[in-house]
């Protein structure tokens, strides 16, 4: 099996299905010939022409209204959001339009639009370009929330984003881009609502989304050098949220760590806590539950303070050494 990187995972799972689907189409700002804010796009628009790969005005809340009036007539749109900042401008059409159509039509009406966009922190890109916002699109009934932590993952997960009748945003963290991993060649889906088990272990249980993925494999790492044993689960979509996996991990390790680069406060990570907490898993922890996220400040631009700005590999072996009482 060869090796691709997360980008170009995601660009060739976009390329399959627009090569055998002629009803999908991708929209953002400048994806065409200049290929995206980050590349992703690169090339497409030679193969598939300027009306499959559109360029659009700088208007978020625009080019989500059209990828929600196209849905609605049969098409299957790709929308790019050149950061995951700028969702922010296009929410009234993706929480009052898009997630709600299907249910206030009876069913007769669906949405089958995907949301890409580039999220988080660690490029320098300060307060404005560097946020993770994905807990407030998880509270939207109607919506489903992938966040791939790996090449593999994202080309999967994609196709099933891509396959889902309902809208789905798709959260690219910009630090995975240039990572890689044996991706096969052909089209292949993996479900959404489906955890996966990165590194088994029987100590603590750290929960991680994105980038907080490969931080806490570091960890765990470095962990097993001084006896402890830590399980890594990776959600991949937090909506649907694949609880059993987490459940049944914790109730094996009695402990957990959950971490996200988003600010802690108000983020999804209280929800898989007080998921835990009110789950059978609650009997078999043997220390509370801790949780890991961003300061409660905006993003800084210097790189030392955006570094102290999210939890890193230090943070998350502290934490998990806490929850044992080895500091």
């Amino acid at each position: 099996m060869r090796e691709i990187t997360y980008l170009e995972a995601v660009r060739e799972a976009m390329s399959l299905e627009m090569r055998k689907n002629k009803d999908v189409f991708i929209l953002g700002e400048d994806i065409g010939v200049y290929g995206g804010a980050f590349g992703v796009t690169r090339g497409m628009i030679e193969e598939f022409g300027p009306e499959r790969v559109r360029n659009t005005p700088i208007s978020e809340a625009g080019i989500a209204g059209a990828a929600v009036g196209s849905a609605l007539t049969g098409m299957r749109p790709i929308l790019e959001l050149q950061f995951s900042d700028f969702i922010t401008i296009a929410l009234d059409q993706i929480v009052n339009q898009a997630a709600k159509i299907r249910y206030m039509y009876g069913g007769k009406g669906k949405v089958p639009m995907v949301v890409r966009t580039p999220s988080g922190s660690g490029t320098g890109a300060a307060a404005q370009h560097s946020q993770s916002l994905e807990a407030w699109v998880t509270h939207i009934p109607g919506l489903k929330v992938v966040q791939p932590s790996t090449a593999y993952d994202a080309k999967g997960l994609l196709k099933a984003a891509m396959d889902d009748d309902n809208p789905v945003i798709f959260y690219e963290h910009k630090l995975l881009y240039k990572t890689s991993s044996d991706v096969p060649e052909e089209a292949y889906s993996l479900p959404l609502g489906k955890a996966d088990v990165k590194r088994e272990g029987s100590d603590v249980t750290i929960v991680a989304t994105a980038i907080m993925v490969h931080r806490a494999l570091e960890a765990a790492a470095e962990l097993e050098k001084e006896g402890i044993s830590i399980e890594v689960i990776d959600p991949c979509t937090l909506v649907p949220l694949d609880e059993e996996t987490i459940i049944k991990s914790v109730v094996k390790t009695g402990r957990v760590v959950v971490v996200h680069e988003a600010v802690k406060r108000g983020g999804y990570g209280g929800e898989i806590a007080s998921m835990i907490a009110e789950s059978e898993a609650f009997d078999y922890l043997d220390a509370p539950i801790k949780r890991l996220g961003g300061a409660p400040s905006p993003v800084p631009y210097h790189p030392d303070l955006e570094k102290a700005h999210a939890p890193q590999v230090s943070n998350i072996i502290q934490a998990a050494k806490e929850t044992l009482n080895k500091v």
